[in-house]
C-alpha cells in the first residue's frame, strides 16, 4: 500500500543562481518544483507502483514508471510551455521524438481494457517503433469483458513511441502511440 505524500511548504525566497530567470524557470516544471518532482519519482520507484497523478490548485502533474527502473514525467503545462531548457532533465529517460509534440498526432483507445501489441503471445507485434501505418491499419488489440478488440490507426504515418506496456490495463481516451503524420 502506498503511503500519501505529504504537501511540501512553500520554499523560502533564495537567491537567484547564476544564469536568471532562464536558471530559475528550469527549476519548476508544470508549477511543481524540482524537489517536489523528485519526491515524487522516488515515492513510485519505491514502492512500485505503476503511475502516479497528483493535481494541486490549478497544476497536474503524472509520474509513471517505464520498464528498466526509468520514470517518466508528464504535465498537460509542458504541451504549452514546452520542457525546461539547459541543465540537466529531471527525466533522462525520456523518449526523444523526431517530430515538435504539436506535430504528433495519438492513437487513443476507445475503451477501458487490456492492451495487446500483438495478437498471441507468440506473435510479432502489430507495429514497432519506427513502423509506418497507414489509416485503417491494425495497431493493436484491447481486451474488454473477454472480448478482443482490433484497434486501428485514425493517421498515416510513422510511429514515433508507443506509451503504454504490452498487458497494461488502459482508460478510455488514454493515449497509446504517437505518430508522425506523413
Amino acid at each position: 500500500m502506498a503511503r500519501p505524500v505529504k504537501p511540501t511548504r512553500p520554499s523560502r525566497a533564495r537567491t537567484a543562481p547564476k544564469g536568471g530567470a532562464e536558471a530559475n524557470r528550469n527549476a519548476r516544471l508544470a508549477g511543481f518544483e524540482e524537489a517536489e518532482l523528485r519526491r515524487l519519482i522516488e515515492l513510485v520507484q519505491q514502492t512500485g507502483i505503476g503511475e502516479l497523478e497528483v493535481t494541486s490548485r490549478d497544476r497536474t502533474v503524472r509520474v509513471s514508471a517505464l520498464p528498466g527502473g526509468g520514470v517518466r514525467v508528464t504535465s498537460p503545462g509542458l504541451a504549452e510551455g514546452g520542457a525546461p531548457q539547459g541543465g540537466a532533465p529531471l527525466a533522462p529517460e525520456r523518449a526523444k521524438a523526431e517530430a515538435p509534440p504539436e506535430k504528433r498526432a495519438a492513437v487513443t483507445s476507445p475503451m477501458v481494457g487490456t492492451f495487446y501489441r500483438a495478437p498471441a503471445p507468440d506473435a510479432d507485434p502489430y507495429v514497432e517503433v519506427g513502423s509506418s501505418v497507414d489509416v485503417g491499419q491494425t495497431v493493436c488489440i484491447i481486451e474488454a469483458m473477454k472480448l478482443m478488440n482490433e484497434i486501428e490507426s485514425e493517421v498515416k504515418g510513422r510511429v514515433v513511441e508507443i506509451l503504454v506496456e504490452n498487458a497494461q490495463p488502459v482508460e478510455f481516451g488514454q493515449k497509446l502511440f504517437l505518430v508522425e503524420p506523413a
